[in-house]
């Protein structure tokens, strides 16, 4: 193992005996180099690479591992060793041993429902029956958690109400099982199934797997590795940065190793590698607070004079951005060596544009960018038709979320204001030429035979009585697929068309949309979508926090309006700006949960105040504050150096008081105030 470099405890983990092996590594301990050791150590003792199994967490993962055996054992060794995530290996044995044909979840929920429509529920209680969206996502949510339980037996205890339709269900799921039996189809809890039930029926075919994370397996996963039945197992994690519960994970796989495995042995990787011992003291503080469920203290190996960790305190949330991209920008560091790490996505929306703000470059992950949001590129696709009428896509984008409209009529539409406007689209909008037929006659397609139909213009009078008055009439509304409710909405659109297109402003104009009917018709439509339940009725208070955050993002982006005076300059800023961010370059915006197995020099982990962080929504849902301590902890350790805890004490838009997180209390940044 000389060649690995390993220490003691790496070794001694990586050389083990045979048998089941539990080894506990912490953040920056170097379980990658003991994972390719204990792989180096079985193939220097005889162990065929075709009988080792390696589970990783992700792809990439196994690539690195693999490509690290390969220096040392050739490509052609390392190459036989079966390597990837539980799906990936499940996939490559099906694949070869089956006819089988992989389908994304939305491609099956499509025949799903098919179907469950057909289905009629006569004896009706006063709980209405699961809607086969919802009815779907359950039943995933029963495969990967249940134990030995039936569906039925399962959805009985969890939903008493939905007994008398369990013969339904039951009937669809059968139906459907077995058209998919009958194509070939496969989703991802079916590849565990299948190779499960295939592994089940032979004597194991590897001497030891290798799983990695093994704290976020989930029981189906769990049952996958019973099912192989190796006569050695090398499982490697940490029950501290067990962070997917939503997922599926369940701790108690991690937790219950020992008394699953009487003879189980237990290694700790106690050299922390990768932070300072400041940062290290913090973390280990407040993650103390959670069981130990095996024991363990890290040693760090890191020398040097390094900072304490940092607290900034705000007197309010979007000051708390704008003043960490200030520091960043006199930090004279690396932009890619800084990570600013949230526990919820829309905290990172004000850091996003703080940064933009001040000129520094940024990539997001773990949730979508400030700027691809649908809002943010609507405002500022509007912004862009209404500074450039030639904006093809704009438009397009812009007309296509009018009630059946959709890209199609939305691009006739553009076209007919070009015809309109003689080359001028504001022109064909606000003073059109009459005596010029805004649609071209279509030429019949001769490949949908009787079924095409003929482009007749219809009266442009017939939604008068629903329109602005300047608008009546108007030739664009000769569309013969427009509807009453697609008029009204380009009634909106013309409305404010007249209201703003002489703005030269680029924060009058971004405030103008904002208030317009026209734009918060569409954010209606976002927010009604986005308050959607499973089962497909609507969340009151979800559709009006979305309208909250909507309009939040629209002052954001009006506040970065603020520094210019000319749209054109202020549209390139953002839009450019935008392109370059998502292609990767600078600092690190990323959720706690996409951070996970990274590291930099410097990081800041925003909102640190009760309610965001640890997130009492999420924690009343089912989640725990011991799962957000965890949170903590795994965001705390991706820092080496630098690390800074923010909050704020206000919310002036929201006009929200906020009390500091109680991990800023449990880390001893702040003087307890009898916290518990």
């Amino acid at each position: 193992m000389k060649d690995l470099n390993l220490n003691a405890e790496q070794n001694s983990a990586a050389t083990a005996p045979s048998g089941y092996n539990l080894i506990i590594a912490s953040a920056g301990t170097g379980k990658t180099s003991t994972i390719v050791g204990r792989i180096a150590h079985l193939l220097n003792n005889g162990i065929s690479p075709k009988e080792i199994l390696l589970l990783t967490f992700t792809n990439k993962a196994s690539n690195e591992m693999i490509e690290r055996v390969s220096k040392m054992f050739g490509e052609k060794t390392a190459k036989q060793i079966e390597s990837g995530t539980f799906h990936a290996v499940a996939y490559r044995y099906l694949k070869e041993h089956f006819k089988i044909s992989l389908k994304q979840p939305r491609e099956l929920k499509t025949l799903f429902k098919s179907i469950a429509e057909r289905r009629i529920y006569t004896d009706r209680s006063s709980t209405n029956p699961y809607s086969p969206q919802y009815l779907y996502d359950i039943h995933s949510l029963y495969l990967n958690s249940q134990k030995k339980q039936t569906f039925q037996e399962w959805l009985g205890e969890k939903s008493p109400d939905q007994s008398i339709y369990l013969p339904i269900y039951e009937d669809i799921f059968d139906e459907f099982a077995n058209l998919k039996k009958e194509y070939g189809y496969a989703d991802y809890n079916d590849l565990l199934i299948m190779y499960k039930e295939e592994m089940e029926k032979i004597p194991s075919p590897y001497a030891e797997i290798l799983c990695d994370e093994y704290q976020d397996t989930n029981p189906l996963q769990d049952s996958l590795i019973n099912a192989i039945n190796a006569k050695s197992l090398f499982c490697v994690g940490d029950y501290d940065q067990s962070i997917y519960a939503f997922n599926g994970a369940d701790i108690s796989i991690i937790s219950n190793f020992t008394q699953k495995y009487p003879n189980a042995k237990v290694f700790t990787l106690k050299k922390n590698y990768r932070s300072s011992h400041y940062i290290l003291d913090l973390a280990n503080r407040v993650i103390q607070k959670n069981e130990r469920i095996y024991e363990k203290s890290l040693e760090v190996v890191k020398t040097g004079n390094y900072s304490l960790p940092k607290l900034l305190s705000f007197d309010e949330l979007f000051l708390q951005y704008q003043g960490i991209a200030k520091r960043i920008a006199t930090s004279n560091y690396n932009f890619e060596d800084i990570a600013i790490i949230f526990r919820n996505n829309s905290s990172a929306d004000g850091c996003e544009a703080s940064l933009r703000e001040m000129g520094i470059p940024s990539k997001r992950k773990g949730g979508i960018s400030f700027f691809d949001t649908k809002e943010i590129s609507l405002a500022l696709d509007i912004c862009s038709l209404l500074y450039n009428p030639k904006d093809m896509m704009a438009h397009i984008h812009t007309l296509s979320y009018g009630s059946g409209i959709g890209n199609s009529i939305a691009k006739d539409i553009y076209d007919a204001l070009n015809n309109l406007g003689e080359g001028n689209a504001k022109k064909g909008l606000l003073l059109p030429n009459k005596s010029i037929k805004p649609y071209a006659l279509r030429v019949k397609n001769t490949q949908l035979g009787l079924f095409d139909d003929f482009f007749a213009l219809q009266s442009s009078a017939r939604f008068d009585d629903f329109l602005p008055q300047d608008f009546a009439s108007h030739p664009l509304l000769s569309h013969p697929k427009l509807t009453k409710d697609g008029a009204v909405f380009l009634g909106k659109f013309f409305a404010l068309y007249v209201q703003t297109h002489k703005i030269t402003s680029p924060y009058s104009l971004i405030k103008n949309i904002a208030d317009s009917d026209f734009f918060k018709s569409i954010a209606e439509i976002l927010c009604k979508d986005r308050s959607k339940n499973k089962d497909g009725s609507f969340d009151e208070n979800r559709r009006r926090e979305a309208m909250e955050k909507i309009m939040r993002k629209l002052i954001l982006l009006a506040d970065l309006a603020k520094h210019y005076e000319d749209i054109g300059r202020f549209l390139n800023a953002m839009i450019l700006g935008s392109g370059e961010a998502s292609e990767g370059s600078g600092v690190n915006l990323l959720s706690i949960h996409a951070s996970k197995g990274l590291e930099f020099r410097d990081v800041y982990i925003i909102d640190l105040m009760d309610g965001r962080f640890p997130n009492r929504k999420l924690m009343s849902k089912g989640g725990s504050i011991e799962e957000e301590r965890r949170l903590f902890y795994v965001a705390t350790t991706r820092a080496k150096e630098n690390l800074f805890l923010s909050y704020a004490k206000k919310d002036a838009i929201k006009n929200i008081d906020y009390e500091p997180s109680i991990f800023l209390y449990e880390a001893g940044m702040i003087e307890s105030k009898n916290k518990s």
